[in-house]
């Protein structure tokens, strides 16, 4: 079956990108103004701000039968038009319409997550469909607009029309990999360095003993300025985060603090296959280590320039101080297969600002 006729394609799983502009070429994935090339990732559509932000109350899901315009005026505060530049107050909640649509053919479903840099800085951002149960989670055969749910943690930040602050991946069919399948796989392509730990997915674990130095993290400072998200490498790290020390391979997590660390394993995903982050078990701590959680085919892979690239990890402590420890697993990764390998991997050919990576601040911040 030819590449570009998706909704016949009898293979499951995420589709690549190839597939993702035969869906935009014909219309179930559109925009207002068009989807340009290069929204198109190795296995996701970068998705577009609106002009308008709706500051809110409250958080909401519309629920069965309901749609997000319905809801809205039960929890609006006021608009903000956003054609010149607005600053997003930390704190507060906003929703915002994206520039695409949906129009989903039977058997096919999507999931959203935010993208890297938008995870590093804090910044939640979830999307909301009509009728939506779920946050990030769009249902098979489905039609209509979507909407971001935007809550600044940390930073302030400034937003224009046309930011990309997520991301959509639309699904044929479920691919996720089996434990047993994922154990063969890294008997074939080593999936992290050193033993992997497979249980519901691959686990990873914190690494607090750098092999140079003692620098293991950063932590948000509380009373930060506000960060122009257009604006790349402009910005001082110390102005927005302290660094985190240690020599033991432990640090005490503060409730409510937000961190930057970074996984002790290489990670690495084939070009067939692409992963999710997800949380690990709280019974292992009141934390948690995710907020962008998608991992494109190609990324730490070897032929993509890629080998050894680790897995940056945007931790929040809940309830009680916690004793974070070097080794100690505080995740997993979810792999899945890719309906075909895409035409351009993670790193290979496009812009990619975390291939390789070690321990690393969002884009937006100068290199320590």
């Amino acid at each position: 079956m030819a590449l570009n006729d998706p909704v016949h394609a009898p293979a499951l799983g995420v589709l690549p990108s190839q597939m993702l502009r035969a869906l935009i070429a014909r219309g179930v994935v559109s925009g207002t103004p068009a989807i340009t090339a290069d929204q198109v990732q190795p296995a996701s559509i970068d998705l577009r701000l609106g002009k308008t932000a709706v500051r809110m109350r409250a958080s909401f899901l519309p629920g069965k039968g309901r749609t997000v315009a319905e809801r809205l005026p039960e929890f609006e505060m006021h608009r903000i038009d956003l054609s010149d530049g607005m600053v997003l107050e930390k704190g507060c909640v906003y929703v915002v319409e994206l520039m695409e649509k949906l129009d989903l053919p039977a058997g096919f479903h999507a999931i959203t997550n935010a993208k890297s840099s938008t995870g590093r800085l804090d910044l939640l951002v979830r999307v909301i469909t009509d009728e939506g149960e779920e946050f990030d989670r769009v249902a098979p055969g489905y039609r209509g607009p979507l909407f971001a749910e935007i809550c600044p943690m940390s930073f302030s930040v400034l937003v224009r029309p046309g930011m990309r602050l997520n991301q959509i991946r639309v699904r044929q069919g479920q691919g996720i990999l089996s434990d047993d399948a994922l154990a063969a796989l890294h008997a074939s392509v080593p999936l992290v360095g050193g033993q992997a730990k497979i249980s519901d997915g691959l686990g990873f674990s914190v690494g607090l003993r750098p092999q140079a130095g003692d620098l293991v993290g950063f932590r948000a400072k509380p009373h930060a300025g506000v960060i122009d998200l257009d604006r790349i490498g402009a910005y001082d790290p110390a102005d927005f985060w302290e660094e985190l020390h240690t020599r033991n391979g432990q640090i005490i997590l503060d409730p409510g603090a937000f961190y930057i660390l970074v996984s002790r394993e290489s990670v690495c995903i084939p070009p067939g296959y692409a992963a999710e982050m997800a949380p690990y078990l709280a019974m292992v701590g009141e934390f948690r280590v995710h907020y962008a959680g998608f991992f494109d085919p190609g990324f730490g892979y070897a032929e993509a320039g890629g080998a050894g690239a680790r897995g940056v990890l945007e931790v929040r402590c809940h309830e009680a101080p916690f004793a974070l420890e070097h080794g100690q697993i505080v995740g997993r990764l979810v792999y899945e297969k890719m309906a075909a390998v895409p035409d351009a991997l993670y790193g290979q050919g496009i812009a990619s600002n975390y291939q390789g990576q070690g321990l690393k601040l969002a884009k937006h911040f100068r290199a320590v």
